[in-house]
């Protein structure tokens, strides 16, 4: 018998449509229901709940769903939990920022779960499928030419599992680690801006309006490096390539660095610098955005960045950023450069961290130049050296 394709198994597990939309639009008022009967708990809370009906829905069948579990749920939260109660006060621009983010985790978790349960029901139909290409291989002549054929489908079926699997795999782990990193800004938001405890002075709404402004430039950070992150995993980043002098690129980073650390110096030999490289510079200056930052965050106070170039092969250019911090674990250094891995130094979680993201966009950008991206062994011992390599512009080689 011919394998169930694997639109025919999707559409034999998943929900009916008419139960995941009843439960989009009718759930939030059950939750809100039941809440009301609460007493004594911290209103602000209740967000998580509604934000895990959204999941749910999201898991069951998608993004539109999800997003209208989120419209109603904002509803019930602005109308019911949120000061003045049994209003809806839209014109609040800390409401608005609510249904964005709303809207935002509805978005990341629709499209991550309906992408996970897809790759899922698609690597059981195709173990449905090499279960039955082993049954035919039982009953297929036993010449070798068919039995060749027989092997190659297979070994084929078996690599596309395979795949599926890590796809699978990555997603899981990416929604873990995006569920992690949304949770910390968005709790933070959503208790200063619907926290009614005590009456709210302009010092304390300035201080809160600076806590929310703060938290939603980390959650875009996070949405512009995973953006950055797919772009390069999915081959659609675009370079404009043109001629590149390196020292006016290190001097650009190095002021952007001072915005954030003032007292932070970065030292570098400017003759070197002068260099052309076949690069975009708005990538170019990512790379060493990046860089600098990873630096700063775990250099001493008072000790400088220094960045090299230098020309060890005709057609590179060879950068190093170098600090004097406490180096990189020998068990990090395999994983240095993959998606959502951290430093667990003091220096680190003292700094916030970081997106975790930073050096895997080094790496992507870096290879996207056909530049390799590496570290080093730094010569006395001290501190971690980061290396990148760049081509020459075409006038530029000896």
């Amino acid at each position: 018998m011919a394998p169930e394709p694997p639109k025919a198994v999707m559409r034999r597990r998943q929900t009916p449509d008419w139960v995941v939309w009843l439960i989009a639009l009718a759930g939030p008022a059950v939750l809100t229901a039941v809440l009301l009967g609460i007493t004594g708990a911290e209103k602000r809370n209740y967000v998580f709940l509604y934000l895990g009906l959204i999941a749910a829905v999201g898991v069951a069948r998608g993004l539109w769903p999800a997003l209208s579990a989120a419209v109603v749920s904002f509803a019930f939260l602005d109308y019911f939990f949120v000061p003045p109660f049994y209003t809806f006060t839209i014109s609040d621009p800390q409401d608005l920022l609510n249904l964005a983010v709303f809207v935002a985790t509805a978005t990341l978790v629709g499209v991550l779960a309906s992408r996970r349960r897809r790759a899922l029901l698609e690597s059981e139909a195709l173990a449905l499928q090499l279960r039955d290409v082993n049954t035919e291989l039982v009953l297929l002549n036993k010449e070798q030419a068919e039995a060749a054929q027989a092997a190659l489908r297979l070994a084929r079926s078996e690599q596309q599992v395979r795949s599926l699997q890590e796809a699978d795999r990555l997603r899981r782990e990416l929604l873990a680690n995006v569920s992690h990193e949304l949770r910390t800004p968005l709790g933070t938001i959503l208790t200063e801006s619907t926290d009614s405890s005590a009456p709210l002075t302009v010092a304390d709404a300035g201080r809160r309006l600076g806590t929310v402004a703060a938290e939603a430039r980390r959650l875009e950070a996070l949405v512009n490096d995973m953006l950055d992150m797919a772009r390069i995993e999915g081959g659609a980043l675009d370079l404009d390539l043109e001629p590149v002098r390196l020292g006016d690129a290190i001097t650009a980073a190095a002021e952007r660095l001072h915005h954030v650390a003032a007292t932070r110096a970065v030292e570098w030999d400017q003759p070197a610098a002068e260099v052309d490289v076949l690069a975009d510079w708005a990538r170019l200056g990512q790379v060493l955005d990046n860089l600098l930052a990873n630096a700063n965050r775990f250099a001493p106070d008072g000790t400088p960045i220094t960045v090299t170039v230098s020309r060890e092969e005709s057609d590179l250019a060879t950068v190093r950023v170098i600090d004097r911090g406490p180096g990189v674990a020998p068990e990090m250094r395999e994983r240095l450069f993959e998606r959502f891995v951290r430093g667990d130094s003091r220096a680190d979680q003292a700094a916030g961290g970081g997106t975790g993201l930073g050096l895997a966009i080094v790496k992507g950008l870096v290879e996207a130049h056909a530049g390799s991206v590496g570290l080093e062994q730094s010569s006395d011992g001290i501190g971690a050296v980061f290396r990148f390599t760049l081509p020459l512009a075409r006038d530029q080689h000896s």
